[in-house]
């Protein structure tokens, strides 16, 4: 056997993945520098690039992984999972409080932290993420407007207002985490939005 052919690479690559997101997480894209992600992984560069392609692959790789995971993914579990349009909001707004500030890792929300101060020739990542958070801001519209039929929400309700409503909200309560705010500080924030949600009669 040619054992030059097919070998196993010398490390782990859910876990390089996993340190990857975590140092996107902390510092953004632009601040992590390949230097950082392979010290902190283990690894050369090209053990780097041959595993995962350049960084921004890497990256969009990592935001995928972030997703997946139980405080990455917790605003589409609430739009898939939750009964009325109410308890999806009042979920998200709740759980953000909840894990935006956990000291267990980086504060905040990858997708939302992650874009600042990238440079004009990074815009590909700044793109990426803004279109990813215009498409959850349109899941969430979509289901805000199911629960308008269903009977959740007024007749008369600005769906769309609304949706951009709790994206703010949540992109606020992102940036405050970062900034310092504890979990009883933005639980505060997340039942004054929810004080003002509209009800069906």
């Amino acid at each position: 056997m040619d054992k030059t052919r097919g070998r196993p690479r010398t490390f782990d690559r859910e876990a390089a993945l996993g340190t990857a997101v975590l140092l996107f997480w902390e510092h953004g894209f632009e601040a992590t520098s390949v230097g950082d992600l392979t010290q902190a992984m283990g690894i050369r560069p090209a053990s780097l690039y041959a595993a995962f392609g350049d960084k921004k692959a890497l990256f969009k790789e990592a935001v995928g992984a972030y997703g997946r995971t139980e405080v990455g993914g917790f605003v589409g579990r609430a739009l898939e999972e939750e009964p009325t349009a109410y308890q999806v909001v009042a979920r998200m707004l709740r759980e953000a409080a909840r894990i935006y500030p956990d000291p267990a890792h980086p504060a905040g929300c990858l997708t939302i932290s992650a874009a600042t101060n990238v440079t004009v020739q990074d815009v590909e990542i700044a793109t990426f993420l803004r279109d990813l958070r215009n498409a959850n801001l349109a899941s969430l519209e979509e289901r805000l407007r199911r629960g308008q039929e269903e009977g959740d929400l007024p007749e008369g309700a600005d769906v769309a207002g609304l949706a951009s409503f709790v994206a703010t909200v949540i992109q606020g309560m992102s940036q405050q985490a970062r900034d310092g705010a504890g979990s009883a500080e933005l639980a505060r924030v997340a039942e004054l939005a929810l004080s003002v949600w509209p009800r069906a009669a």
